[in-house]
């Protein structure tokens, strides 16, 4: 792959249309005005990212951990761009120095296509149609199986994709019109969900696959599969860098999170950090910190520290296999090619982040009561959007936005339609509707 041709500031649905409106921010800078500004990046700031949202203690958000995801991004986007310049001089006319801004414009958008209740959402829509009365409607994909493997294996990346490149009803043709380039760097597993087989994550619905079809060929993104076959691609180069910032972010952030929460005393969370420090490193660490008596400014400032040291860490291996990244041969995380150190460190702290932390009691409730919240709501959307002539089905089509092709003619982008919707929705929305639909409240008179 060629950077000069992977950075690219051609916007989806409006090829070769110039804007009439000029000012001094460039295509990427404006990607990530429209995300900020948008409806759905605001929706995040009611979705659950780990822990239940806040009562007394504020812990993170979906839309507080993609603000930091994207500053980190942006500070790994900008060291990776003065790098290859300085490797490759010829290239500092170019976009090249774009990449901070491109990157951090994906990370705002990476977990926009999550629904409510964190991961518990995507297991509880993938079950409804697997374990629940959705599996009943297999027969109806005989005919298209990558369909069926859409729905019944739902995932939020290729969701985030969808939601920022399909055309919804009343909306433009290119959903957001976003730039390729940005498009290109939030697809962290570039092949459909068929080849997936259930194993793994996926980048895009059947639906869209057209549309990356269209971004990879004109960036240059190495194909892998043959034509006729399920697309597969390696991986746009950014999307390296959009994976380590979420990589950093979500393990030091919830490390801070579970020691508000006290699921994590401060002698273990501090020791926890040290040890992604050299000894040398360590020592001045500890000086700082003597200093503060907060216990949480403690963490904190530890936190910070260790920010800093995997972005260092991480633009250092991108850099050093550049060339496999463009060659489509670098396999794994950025994390997983750090130093001895802060690698062994990072691999302790996933491990008891999934003991102490994901397991926690306050996370399992949350898991559970999004997992019936879901499965109630799309037992009676999918109900409804498979006999549209009921009366009560009337009702519910009704409450949907006419953005959503609700009552598209296929059953496959019907039940998707469903899956915008209730993607959608916040937390505390879906348990509102949840609650007015059985009746366990009524609307305020």
């Amino acid at each position: 792959m060629d950077w000069q041709r992977l950075i690219s500031a051609k916007r989806l649905g409006m090829e070769g249309i110039e804007s009439a409106h000029k000012d001094d921010r460039s295509a990427f800078l404006r990607d990530y005005d429209r995300l900020i500004f948008s409806a759905p990046f605001r929706r995040l700031q009611n979705k659950t990212q780990v822990f239940p949202l806040p009562g007394s203690v504020f812990v993170h958000n979906r839309l507080t951990h993609s603000l930091e995801v994207s500053c980190v991004g942006r500070s790994l986007g900008n060291n990776v761009s003065r790098g290859i310049i300085q490797r490759h001089p010829e290239l500092a006319a170019t976009n090249i120095a774009e990449i901070g801004n491109i990157v951090s414009a994906a990370c705002l958008a990476h977990d926009m296509g999550n629904p409510p209740f964190g991961h518990s959402g995507e297991k509880a829509i993938s079950a409804y149609f697997t374990e629940g009365k959705g599996q009943s409607l297999e027969s109806q994909f005989a005919a298209n199986p990558g369909q069926w493997t859409d729905i019944i294996n739902f995932e939020g990346n290729a969701n985030a994709f969808r939601l920022l490149a399909h055309q919804f009803i009343g909306r433009r043709k290119g959903g957001f019109a976003m730039t390729y380039s940005t498009l290109a760097s939030i697809v962290k597993y570039p092949y459909e969900s068929i080849l997936a087989n259930g194993k793994h994550k996926f980048g895009f619905f059947e639906s869209e696959a057209p549309i990356f079809a269209k971004i990879a060929d004109e960036l240059g993104i190495i194909r892998l599969s043959t034509p006729g076959q399920p697309l597969k691609y390696v991986r746009y180069p950014l999307v390296w860098l959009v994976e380590a910032a979420d990589d950093i972010c979500y393990l030091l952030m919830d490390l801070e999170d579970a020691h508000k929460l006290k699921l994590l005393s401060t002698e273990q969370t501090i020791s926890l950090m040290m040890d992604f420090l050299e000894p040398s490193e360590q020592k001045h660490a500890e000086d700082i910190i003597s200093m503060v008596t907060d216990v949480n400014e403690k963490v904190s400032y530890l936190r910070s520290k260790l920010v800093g040291v995997l972005i260092d860490e991480c633009t250092q291996v991108f850099l050093e296999n550049e060339q496999a990244i463009l060659d489509g041969t670098f396999s794994e995380s950025l994390i997983k090619h750090i130093s001895p150190t802060p690698r062994e460190a990072y691999r302790k702290c996933a491990e008891l982040s999934v003991q102490k932390i994901y397991r926690s009691r306050d996370v399992l409730e949350v898991e559970l009561a999004g997992f019936r919240i879901i499965s109630t709501l799309l037992d009676l959307m999918v109900e409804a959007v498979l006999n549209p002539d009921r009366e009560y089905s009337k009702l519910l089509i009704g409450r949907v936005s006419s953005q959503y092709d609700i009552n598209a003619k296929d059953i496959y982008n019907r039940i998707l339609a469903v899956l915008d919707y209730i993607s959608g929705m916040t937390d505390v929305y879906a348990l509102d509707i949840y609650r007015k639909i059985n009746g366990n409240s009524l609307p305020a008179v």
